[in-house]
């Protein structure tokens, strides 16, 4: 019986040895992902509401597009998207900094508007525009 491989050997033992790891890193990266995920959520959530005077400089959105594929009698598709809408803010000492819009206010405000923003953590939660300043950013 020289010459021919023994059952049950080769290629199928490879494979029975590394899906398992495979299925494990993965489910391991899930996992983390959304404890990562939970724990910004916390962070931002339990910081506290800081009002500082800015000018909005940019706002930009972020559209994620998700397929999930249902197998069973009939296979289909599943199609979701999701928007998330950032807003920058730059300070008087120049520094600028993004924020994830979590209040709905991404239509209200303009590039350009000068006033008191109030943020949390990495979240912008309300921005009340100065009236006492003119389209040019000068005081009346």
């Amino acid at each position: 019986m020289s010459g021919f491989p023994s059952p049950g050997g080769g290629g199928f033992e490879f494979m029975s040895t590394l899906f398992p790891i495979f299925f494990i890193i993965v489910l391991g990266l899930i996992i983390f992902s959304i404890i990562r995920s939970g724990a910004r959520y916390v962070s931002n959530a339990s910081s506290p509401r800081k009002s500082i005077y800015a000018t909005i400089i940019s706002k930009r959105m972020d559209v994620q597009n998700h397929a999930h594929t249902h197998a069973g009698d009939n296979m289909h598709t599943t199609h979701s998207s999701r928007t998330y809408y950032y807003i920058t803010l730059q300070f008087d000492n120049g520094e600028r900094k993004e924020y994830l819009d979590v209040k709905n206010i991404y239509g209200l405000v303009a590039e350009g508007d000068i006033g008191y923003a109030a943020t949390q953590g990495d979240w912008i939660v309300a921005f009340e525009r100065d009236m006492q300043v003119s389209p040019g950013g000068s005081r009346f």
